[in-house]
C-alpha cells in the first residue's frame, strides 16, 4: 500500500465512487441493424439462423430473432463527444497521470431484440491501491450497466483502469 502522501486517491475519486452517469440513449434496434452486425461478425461464413431467420427464430427459446451478444447499438453515433484534452496527448504525464487498460469482463442478462431501446449509464465501482514495480499504481473497476426500455438489464462490462 502507498503512503498518505504517495496516494493517487484523489477527493475527486471518493466522490464519484458508486455514482452513475446520466443515461445514453441509442436509437431502437432495427432487425435489419442485427442481420447486418451478425453477416459482419460470422464473415466470411454464414451467421447461426437466430440472428436472421425469423421462421427459425420463432422456433428458440427466445421466440424471435435476438442480436449477437457483441451487438452495440451505440456503434454508428451521429454526434460524437471530443476528447478530453487531457486524453488527448502525453503532455506533462507524471506519477498517475499515466495508464492502461487492465482489461474488461462482460456479464449478458437479457437479449436485445428488434424494436429495443438500450440505455446505458457508466460509474466508477471501486479501486485498488498498490506500490509496484511502477509505483504507485491505481486500479480502478468501471461498470457499464445497459438496459433496455422495460428496465431490464442486458449487460453489464466491468473495466479495468491502471494508473501509474
Amino acid at each position: 500500500m502507498t503512503t498518505e502522501s504517495e496516494t493517487l486517491v484523489t477527493q475527486d475519486l471518493i466522490e464519484r465512487k458508486g455514482k452513475f452517469s446520466e443515461p445514453k440513449v441509442a436509437p431502437p434496434i432495427a432487425l435489419s441493424d442485427i442481420r447486418k452486425w451478425a453477416i459482419a461478425v460470422y464473415w466470411p461464413d454464414e451467421p447461426p439462423p437466430m440472428y436472421w431467420d425469423e421462421d427459425y427464430a420463432k422456433t428458440t427459446r427466445h421466440g424471435s430473432i435476438i442480436a449477437p451478444l457483441d451487438f452495440n447499438p451505440f456503434a454508428w453515433p451521429v454526434h460524437r463527444e471530443p476528447v478530453p484534452a487531457a486524453r488527448a496527448s502525453a503532455d506533462g504525464a507524471g506519477v498517475g497521470t499515466r495508464g492502461m487498460n487492465g482489461g474488461q469482463t462482460e456479464e449478458y442478462f437479457e437479449p436485445m431484440r428488434a424494436g429495443d431501446v438500450i440505455s446505458t449509464t457508466t460509474g466508477l465501482t471501486e479501486w485498488v491501491e498498490r506500490t509496484t514495480r511502477l509505483g504507485p499504481t491505481l486500479f480502478t473497476t468501471t461498470e457499464t450497466r445497459w438496459t433496455n426500455q422495460n428496465g431490464e438489464l442486458v449487460k453489464v462490462r466491468k473495466s479495468i483502469g491502471i494508473r501509474y
